[in-house]
């Protein structure tokens, strides 16, 4: 920059350029380089925020959103640390530093480094894996690292979650081998309702689907249920009482809500109908002396 403006004085006849109009000059073209990625960025934001609104009018469902949202984060970021990484070679360059032994000399240290930030060349590399193949996305609830809660950021070092209490879990993407979405495409519905030994079966069937099939029909459930309800029968009987399990398949995500609403609404159907719910029961019985 500094020799363009001294070939454009010198075009003018100014030969002779005092030494502060030197330093005015490269702070200028500093200035002018801070400038222009400052430019630059503002200018990928934009870009990127018209392609986020295009595609997120393209996107077949909810599921294609979270992905477009996540990449959308990417690729700010991506493009950030590019720009910043320009502007400063070139803000060297300005001040006269030769870039080429910098170069070198991060070759050498980056070899040493690489020794002991294995791990961190991991986390990137895993979280590269996992973006591209669309394992995890804003929004979704996951298990992973040890770890369960809401996905609020996925970036090429960690995932970032938040717990049904409020805590905030960061996890190294080295430290995910196994990933357990919760809210892909579709869930289940599991519920159990243990009921009185002396129950008559086809009673407590019949009761408990007509429940799980008048749930659907409520205004705050429209079209969160994907399926019938399953029933699938008698699963455990011990200690006097008999567990019922049916299942239906729901929205991914709703199967928490829909589950409590379930359970609240058996309970007084089942009252209502004299199936009576198990309690612990304990049988003593007595040896007379005869």
């Amino acid at each position: 920059m500094e020799v363009l403006l001294m070939e454009f004085f010198a075009s003018l006849g100014w030969e002779d350029v005092p030494a502060w109009a030197h330093i005015a000059m490269q702070a200028l073209g500093i200035l002018i380089i801070i400038i222009v990625a400052l430019i630059a960025r503002g200018v990928m934001r934009r870009v990127l925020g018209a392609m986020h609104k295009r595609l997120q009018a393209r996107a077949a469902g909810v599921e294609e959103k979270k992905r477009i949202d996540t990449l959308d984060r990417i690729f700010n970021y991506v493009s950030s640390v590019v720009i910043t990484l320009l502007a400063v070679m070139l803000v060297m360059g300005e001040l006269g530093l030769s870039i080429a032994p910098f170069l070198a000399a991060a070759g050498v240290v980056g070899i040493a480094v690489s020794f002991g930030a294995q791990s961190l060349v991991k986390d990137y590399f895993t979280g590269f894996v996992m973006l591209l193949e669309n394992q995890i996305r804003q929004e979704d609830f996951i298990e992973a690292g040890g770890k369960s809660g809401s996905v609020e950021e996925v970036t090429l070092r960690y995932v970032r979650l938040r717990d049904l209490e409020g805590a905030v879990h960061y996890i190294p993407n080295s430290q995910i081998t196994t990933v357990t979405n919760r809210t892909r495409d579709y869930a289940f519905t599991v519920v159990e309702v243990s009921v009185a030994h002396d129950t008559p079966l086809e009673q407590a069937f019949e009761v408990i689907t007509k429940t799980a099939d008048t749930l659907r029909t409520r205004a705050d459930m429209a079209g969160k249920f994907l399926g019938e309800t399953e029933m699938f029968g008698v699963t455990q009987m011990v200690e006097g009482m008999i567990t019922i399990r049916i299942r239906v398949k729901v929205q991914a995500g709703e199967q928490w809500g829909i589950q409590r609403a379930m359970l609240g609404a058996l309970k007084p159907a089942l009252q209502q109908a004299g199936v009576h719910m198990a309690l612990p029961q304990r049988v003593v019985r007595t040896i007379g002396n005869d």
